[in-house]
């Protein structure tokens, strides 16, 4: 008889291994790239506080998911928005359904995974100051990542509310925080991780050849005008200028179809990326169901070999 494994919250971070992860995101953004993936813009259900999300894909050789999850204001977190759902992922040839897992762990990570695959292949070799913009799970999950690669000591974080960041001790305890623009000036790197309504960066605080990420802004713009303008934009998918948000990029509505470039076809050396280290490169995702089924299938792979999770009948 065909079983189905269920992982909870704790057990999908621990399946969640940092670098095979961020192999199977490459792998997906490349089939993005490609057209070999199968994956509808995020259809969205709206309430007047929040809104539940639908997002199924399916990429060759990962599997087929399908993430539901809500995106809600926290309460008692001015700004800040909460990812609460499931992901589910189905075998790729028979439909069988393998396992279900939780969404908010599977979006952090995931999310986290490709800006820093877009950062180690657009920043510049010698940038070291990295600047990590927000303070809420998503930047956590990023500077989750940034720990792994062994940089900590080069990671300042920047915030609205410093002080706040501070006393709710949510960073490494030898991490700097203070604003968000004494955070960016003299980066190298600039990280954006917020629930925004509006930019939290300006061009003018931003040192010729930055790489700029940006993962945030769901509900309004997280990044300026004039920075968009300045960089050289690249993004998963060209549905984040074709498509209104949710499924879209709120910055890069009226921004030329013609002048962004898909991270994939960077990765498998189809366009080129940074051309000089004066560049300026932005990486503005959106979120792709293609990094879901990534993720969910590293889960899923990593589960079975650690034992962990519940086998149900579903």
């Amino acid at each position: 008889m065909h079983r189905t494994l269920l992982l909870d919250r704790a057990q999908t971070r621990q399946a969640l291994i940092p670098d095979r992860l961020m192999a199977a995101v490459s792998h997906a953004l490349v089939s993005i790239s490609r057209g070999e993936d199968s994956t509808p813009a995020r259809v969205a259900a709206f309430t007047p506080t929040g809104l539940l999300g639908a997002m199924p894909g399916y990429v060759p050789g990962l599997g087929l998911a399908a993430k539901l999850t809500s995106v809600f204001g926290v309460r008692e977190a001015a700004g800040r928005t909460a990812h609460r759902g499931v992901v589910v992922l189905f075998d790729e040839d028979e439909g069988r359904l393998l396992a279900v897992m939780d969404a908010e762990a599977v979006t952090a990570a995931r999310t986290a995974a490709t800006a820093t695959v877009a950062m180690q292949t657009l920043a510049r070799p010698d940038a070291e100051r990295i600047a990590v913009i927000g303070a809420g799970a998503q930047a956590r999950a990023q500077v989750g990542y940034l720990a792994g690669l062994g940089v900590l000591s080069k990671v300042v974080v920047g915030a609205r509310s410093p002080e706040v960041v501070r006393a709710g001790a949510r960073f490494d305890e030898s991490i700097p925080v203070t604003d968000i623009e004494s955070a960016v000036r003299g980066a190298d790197i600039v990280l954006c991780c917020t629930g925004a309504h509006n930019p939290v960066l300006c061009r003018e605080w931003l040192d010729s050849g930055v790489h700029v990420g940006s993962v945030g802004g769901s509900e309004g713009w997280e990044i300026d005008t004039e920075t968009l303008d300045a960089g050289t934009v690249f993004v998963e998918w060209t549905g984040a200028v074709d498509c209104p948000p949710p499924a879209g990029a709120h910055e890069l509505q009226n921004y030329p179809a013609d002048q962004v470039t898909v991270i994939g076809s960077v990765l498998d050396g189809r366009r080129p990326g940074r051309t000089s280290t004066a560049d300026l490169t932005v990486f503005k995702s959106t979120g792709h169901a293609a990094l879901d089924v990534a993720a969910a299938h590293t889960v899923y792979v990593e589960a079975r070999r650690l034992g962990i999770g519940t086998s149900v009948d579903l």
